[in-house]
């Protein structure tokens, strides 16, 4: 699928448009909602990071309102990309679980073994969920005393006793529930299909191409082996489908020569591509922030080799232009920074944006420089 070049620009104006598109420069006024819709996904490990994540795009933002947000079904929390729990958008998210599911883990052998759920079990089971959600959301261990008051699901109490997470991350991929709000520090799960906003899990072979315009709409410009790593190793959709469909949307697409790389954006995004300016913006950016996420900590052009080892370690960074320049750690109402790149250390603009990160957070914020 080699492609000869109609635009070509540097890798400073790729990140500078790409840095836009994240809401990072200019920073975004859009609401909770639509930042997690235009990420595509934000990782909920840590809830404090995706929080984070959310709020450093906002100029204006207050704590709780991710939460808030998925309280009220504006974003959804599901078991997506490499098997994490992430947020996503109710209105787009189904294209992701559609390629999630692609593979069918639950017609596995291991699988029917394991929990002694044929294939042709399976349509009931999730029927049965769906019924004992009904009445409003349940921890894990609720849910299974519900299932289990059922003969053909007794067995599976003790999975359920013991966290169940393989066995109901299918049902979430494919739109029987989703993870609600938290009691008493526990995840709840909740019908998906009682929102108002969930567009439900489409046609594999409609999401797969709508995802692929979808991360290049934020992500671009990308290469293949981008769209393969976020798409296909991310979310198992397999080799074979996604260069069908990209073969499908290619002439959607322009081909763009990035400092001798080719790359692919929308068609639509190619006269802005060409006339981005590169940016010199300093972010602070949480652990796993979908700025390095997105294209991948293998992607020397975000991350530098030399400076990959912390960013997959969960580290805080510091980006300038886009590009990974250091790391950082809140220590008390200390921010220390660790300046990992050659260029001169912008001691001014790390200040502005402690400063700016301390209005988010709330406190008074000092920046130190150390090691």
């Amino acid at each position: 699928m080699n492609a000869s070049a109609d635009l070509s620009v540097t890798w400073s104006q790729a990140l500078a448009w790409r840095l836009e598109r994240h809401m990072l420069d200019p920073v975004g006024s859009e609401p909770v909602a639509e930042v997690v819709r235009r990420l595509g996904a934000v990782l909920s490990m840590d809830e404090s990071l995706a929080e984070l994540a959310v709020r450093t795009r906002r100029a204006t933002s207050r704590s709780g309102e991710l939460a808030e947000a998925l309280a009220d079904g504006n974003v959804i929390k599901v078991f997506a990309f490499r098997g994490s729990m992430h947020y996503l958008s109710p209105e787009e998210g189904g294209i992701y679980l559609a390629l999630r599911s692609a593979g069918r883990q639950w017609e596995l052998p291991s699988w029917v073994e394991h929990y002694r759920l044929t294939p042709s079990d399976w349509p009931d089971f999730r029927a049965a969920v769906r019924e004992a959600l009904s009445d409003g959301p349940l921890t894990l261990a609720e849910l299974g005393d519900v299932l289990a008051s059922q003969r053909a699901y007794r067995h599976l109490k003790p999975v359920f006793d013991k966290g169940a997470g393989t066995l109901v991350k299918p049902l979430t991929w494919q739109g029987d529930m989703s993870i609600g709000p938290p009691r008493d520090r526990q995840h709840t799960f909740q019908r998906l299909d009682t929102n108002p906003r969930w567009a439900g899990v489409p046609d594999l072979d409609d999401a797969g191409p709508r995802a692929i315009m979808a991360y290049l709409r934020t992500y671009g410009p990308a290469t293949f082996d981008h769209i393969h790593y976020w798409l296909g190793e991310g979310l198992s959709a397999g080799r074979k489908r996604l260069n069908r469909w990209l073969t499908e949307v290619r002439d959607q697409l322009v081909a763009v020569d990035v400092e001798g790389t080719t790359a692919f954006v929308l068609g639509a995004d190619a006269d802005s591509v060409g006339a981005a300016r590169p940016s010199q913006a300093v972010r602070l950016l949480p652990g796993h922030d979908q700025w390095v996420m997105g294209p991948g900590t293998k992607d020397v052009h975000v991350t530098p080799l030399s400076r990959r080892d912390p960013v997959t370690r969960k580290a805080n960074v510091v980006i300038v232009g886009g590009v990974v320049c250091g790391t950082w750690r809140r220590k008390g109402d200390e921010v220390i920074v660790v300046w990992l790149d050659g260029r001169p250390l912008p001691e001014q603009a790390i200040k502005e944006e402690v400063a700016r990160l301390a209005g988010i957070v709330g406190r008074d914020l000092q920046p130190t420089f150390g090691s």
